[in-house]
């Protein structure tokens, strides 16, 4: 019994917290449990609860908390509070001692309250977990603690950050079970809540989150900004460097039996070429903003669905499909399927302005070295797209043990990365890794759909924009020799810069493709871009001199080797800077072409 115990007041107290801890299956079970043998087996009575730290089980904290329980006690029952024994012995000093030691005793620092990292495994399972009733006995499933959490953590619980490695946020939980803030109950399924110290942690994080949701998505009212996130604020316009009138795309074909030209569109018609070009205003309510990926973008072999669940989490529903260009674009996708085919058109999607290009830092390095970098560019600038989107997504890579080689990569990819943004006018994004990506695509996406179709924001957006972008179709049909895709589309864009110009996603993907309608031109550009160190800028200018393979071949033609070294070199002199042409890259294109010239 507990009345036959030298301290049956003290034994109560430990007693009450004991059974607290078996009601919730917490861990200080075994503490209070050890602390609770020790005092009811003590012979002596203690004069204060400080005595109990010679007791085995009963450490500081625990002996405290009895203090502030006795305190407590007196103070409703109009008792005196017993003096702390150690406090009467400190007063016995002689007073050469207290002379000495004149100087104030320094306070115990109090042990700081555990405060994990914002946005971190930690955080989100604390706050997941505080979303329940502190008085009542609720608890959650490692399922249901995961579903709360993720909104408010930037790492996944349920795969790691990349895929060489093992860990997710989930991992976390190892740390809160540790420092006593959470306690499980169960078996095989375990449940989880938070202890008293949990509590206090939750209510402290609670008190720093805004009143507002942090995962709401806030836009700016002016088109392109994103209140929340200022490192992806774009400016109204993004610089269009494409030469129109070098990089619009053929589309005349000629009957090399007959002296006159048939004139087509991109559709192969025979056209009447005087047309021009009138453009098909789009309602906003007639259609839904699409983010469409394409299938190449996985997060691995063995888990290629990936981005497509995380986007559907955070609300977003791609469409998966081959691409021509890009690795992520959005389209205008009618909620009448039928809706184009009245102006003679397929499909039911019209393209919009904006196109991303994601590259993953290793393997922006190996497209730097076998050339893809530049080709890809070119490509990108050819689709006619204006707001092109870079992504650079961080990732640990291996570079050579010494210091020169690591150096080596560094300036590589800060050149890569500054000519992308000056020489190309790209808008360059760097994420930290793939669940940092796919937070801006879901970002890009609600910012899009608030900027072309805001009759039926997302339910993660706060404001939306009175007056949408206008979104205008270019025919098909329309386009021919005269009315070429590209200059076509740069002029359009002068006369209205607010508006977006778009054509079909068939009709994009024809004008995009890598092997398919290509022109003689085309073709010729894409053979010099073969030579390392021939830009797409360069192959420009190659093909402005000698248009032709033929007339290229032929200008070889009865020249010798010394000649021939410079000939392209010493024939476009009049450009500068990346388009400029150095001998020694003259050289390169006289050993392939020049060898062709010679058989």
């Amino acid at each position: 019994m507990d009345e036959e115990c030298a301290n049956p007041l003290l034994l109560g107290w430990i007693k009450e917290w004991l059974e607290q801890a078996r009601e919730r299956n917490s861990k200080g079970f075994t503490v209070y449990k050890k602390a609770y043998d020790s005092m009811k087996a003590y012979p002596m009575i203690l004069q204060h609860p400080s005595e109990a730290l010679k007791l085995n089980g009963l450490g500081p904290k625990l002996c405290q908390r009895l203090t502030d329980k006795l305190k407590d006690y007196c103070n409703e029952n109009g008792l005196p509070m017993p003096e702390d024994p150690r406090t009467l012995t400190s007063g016995k000093r002689t007073s050469t001692e207290a002379a000495v030691e004149g100087q104030p005793a320094k306070k115990a620092r109090k042990p700081k309250t555990y405060a994990p990292a914002l946005r971190s495994g930690p955080y989100a399972l604390i706050l997941a977990l505080g979303s329940l009733d502190e008085s009542s006995n609720q608890t959650m499933t490692k399922a249901e603690l995961m579903e709360k959490a993720q909104p408010h953590c930037d790492s996944s619980f349920t795969a790691p950050s990349e895929p060489n490695k093992y860990f997710t946020a989930w991992n976390s939980m190892k740390t809160l079970l540790q420092k006593e803030l959470v306690y499980t109950q169960g078996h095989p399924l375990k449940k989880y809540s938070l202890t008293e110290e949990g509590w206090e942690v939750a209510k402290a994080i609670k008190k720093t989150v805004p009143k507002s949701n942090q995962n709401t998505l806030l836009f700016d009212v002016q088109t392109g900004a994103l209140t929340n996130n200022p490192n992806a604020e774009r400016s109204s316009t993004l610089a269009s460097r494409s030469n129109a009138s070098s990089a619009g795309l053929a589309l005349a074909v000629e009957d090399d039996d007959d002296d006159d030209q048939i004139t087509r569109n991109i559709l192969g018609e025979p056209v009447t070429d005087n047309q021009t070009v009138t453009p098909i205003a789009i309602p906003p309510q007639s259609f839904k903003v699409q983010l469409v990926l394409d299938t190449r973008e996985v997060r691995s072999s063995k888990d290629r669905d990936y981005i497509s669940n995380e986007l559907i989490r955070k609300g977003i529903h791609p469409e998966v499909r081959a691409l021509e260009v890009g690795d992520v674009m959005w389209v205008a996708k009618f909620h009448d399927p039928t809706f184009l085919s009245q102006y003679g058109e397929e499909g039911d999607e019209i393209m919009l302005d904006w196109i991303v290009e994601r590259k993953r830092l290793d393997d922006l390095i190996g497209s730097i070295k076998d050339g893809r970098f530049h080709e890809q560019k070119f490509r990108l600038q050819r689709s006619g797209i204006k707001n092109v989107i870079y992504l650079i997504e961080e990732f640990a890579v291996t570079h050579e043990s010494n210091t020169a080689g690591a150096a080596k990569y560094y300036e590589m990819v800060s050149s890569a990365i500054a000519s992308t943004q000056v020489v190309n006018g790209y808008f360059v994004k760097r994420t930290k890794n793939l669940d940092d990506t796919i937070r801006y695509l879901a970002r890009m996406t609600f910012l899009l759909q608030n900027m072309y179709s805001p009759s039926s924001p997302s339910p993660s957006q706060t404001t939306t924009i009175a007056n949408p972008t206008p979104l205008s179709l270019l025919p098909t049909k329309s386009l021919t020799p005269s009315n070429p895709y590209l200059p076509t589309l740069a002029a359009l864009r002068t006369a209205n810069p607010n508006t977006t110009y778009g054509v079909t996603f068939p009709t994009f993907c024809l004008l995009s493709s890598k092997s398919e309608t290509l022109t003689l031109r085309d073709i010729f550009l894409k053979m010099l871009m073969c030579t390392r160190g021939i830009t797409g800028d360069k192959a420009l200018e190659i093909q402005r001199r000698w248009t032709t393979p033929q007339a290229f071949i032929r200008a070889y033609e009865g020249l010798d080797a010394k000649t021939r070294e410079v000939l392209v070199a010493e024939n476009v002199t009049s450009v500068v800077g990346r388009k400029k042409i150095a001998k020694v890259l003259s050289g390169k294109v006289a050993e392939i072409w020049g060898e062709v010239a010679k058989q």
